[in-house]
């Protein structure tokens, strides 16, 4: 059975870590929202199942209600009409702001207050839950360094000396400190550059294999709710359910014109988002480290039977590629040699992702990295070319299976017709 919201963050006399509370299913029937002196409600009478631990994407043209539906589960905003359940339990009525501190929210510009450290800023909830004051520190380093910060770097900083992504980790962290079943997010990730957005969509994967809360996500980018999602719910305007599926059956058979439209052309391309770097394999490379002595790494390249090595800098993280002939030019220093590493991707990064960065960098191969950009491997275009080969010949024989089965049922009613026709005849 999944723990209730309300007992779902453990009490103030618990000692040490505590144990990670799960995802909870979250029901919403009727759900509805009238504004005063608008002829029509803004949200109506939407009815919904989310199962535990399951990330849901609400996605839709804008104006259509998804943040305000989101919104309602938590009672930011109040509903006007339908009913609520978490974890079985309806919080419908209960007390909204101890319904909040229950729930895990994230938003667009991290919402981190200013005057607060980042140990704070992540602190808030527990406080607020009167956590002993030794697990709450326990707590913000644990998070922290799960959504990939040192807590010992980035403990004592204000947000104003963060990067864009980097306020949003911490976003993450302040939601997800509580150790809520739930997690409501409202395009968080909108308001930073791509590259980092992709980076903060794999970290977002990664937390969620490891934490399985139940996740229920809006955004406007449809390649965003594909990459991440579970389900997807498209939704109409006044957040009537266009189709609830997963990303795949959207994909291969969306609903109706609607839903065409919302994915838009390259349906086939966009697929390459469901696969993951993960699927299609890593494999180790040559590394040494900006610390090697520079005699050492010349011996690695002559002994090494490679004309090239990845250099690791201090924290285990992908710096630079270095061929042979840039010994040459290092002059004593690996500053002066070798060419910068432009990109890297993660396990959770998509097909898509990671034949993006390849592309753009004239290695023909692209680092992997794991929590806090550590280095584990890499993937070449080769193999990345041969997993699409791979994903197009399957939608290419899937079509042609449907193309058979398509003729088959005219043919069967084709048959049924003329059987029909030659009774009446007879008659």
């Amino acid at each position: 059975m999944p723990s209730s919201v309300a007992d779902s963050v453990p009490g103030p006399g618990t000692s040490g870590t505590p144990s990670r509370t799960v995802g909870a299913t979250i029901e919403l029937e009727g759900l509805t929202k009238r504004y005063p002196g608008s002829a029509l409600p803004a949200v109506d009478n939407v009815t919904m199942e989310i199962k535990e631990g399951e990330t849901v994407i609400l996605v839709g043209p804008s104006g259509c209600g998804k943040s305000t539906l989101l919104k309602m589960i938590n009672r930011l905003i109040e509903p006007t009409g339908g009913r609520i359940r978490i974890g079985g339990e309806d919080v419908t009525d209960m007390d909204p702001v101890r319904l909040r501190r229950k729930i895990g929210y994230a938003i667009q510009a991290s919402g981190l207050f200013p005057h607060m450290t980042v140990a704070q800023n992540v602190a808030l909830v527990p406080r607020m839950l009167r956590w002993p004051a030794a697990r709450v520190r326990t707590r913000v380093e644990e998070m922290l360094d799960l959504v990939g910060l040192d807590p010992a770097e980035f403990h004592g900083r204000y947000p104003r000396q963060l990067s864009g992504g980097q306020q949003q980790r911490v976003g993450v962290a302040r939601a997800l400190a509580a150790d809520p079943p739930v997690l409501l997010m409202d395009e968080p990730f909108g308001a930073v550059d791509p590259i980092t957005r992709d980076h903060l969509q794999d970290e977002l994967i990664r937390l969620q294999r490891e934490l399985h809360k139940t996740i229920v996500f809006v955004t406007h980018d449809f390649d965003e709710a594909i990459k991440l999602g579970d389900r997807i719910a498209v939704l109409r305007e006044r957040s009537h359910i266009a189709q609830f599926d997963t990303p795949e059956a959207i994909l291969t058979n969306p609903a109706d014109d609607f839903v065409s439209g919302f994915v838009g052309a390259g349906a086939a391309l966009k697929r390459l988002n469901l696969t993951r770097v993960r699927d299609v394999g890593i494999t180790g490379y040559p590394t040494v480290s900006v610390d090697d002595p520079l005699q050492e790494i010349f011996a690695r390249l002559r002994s090494g039977g490679t004309n090239e090595v990845l250099v690791l800098d201090k924290r285990g993280r992908p710096y630079k590629w270095l061929r042979r002939g840039d010994m040459m030019r290092a002059k004593g220093s690996l500053a002066r040699a070798g060419a910068l590493v432009h990109d890297t991707v993660t396990q959770d990064a998509t097909l898509r992702d990671a034949l993006e960065a390849v592309l753009t960098d004239n290695t023909g191969r692209v680092p992997v990295t794991g929590r806090r950009g550590a280095y584990e491997g890499v993937v070449d275009v080769e193999t990345l070319m041969n997993s699409v080969h791979e994903l197009l010949e399957a939608d290419r024989l899937e079509a042609r299976e449907t193309q058979a089965d398509l003729q088959e049922q005219r043919a069967s009613q084709t048959h049924a017709e003329q059987e029909g026709f030659g009774g009446a005849a007879k008659a």
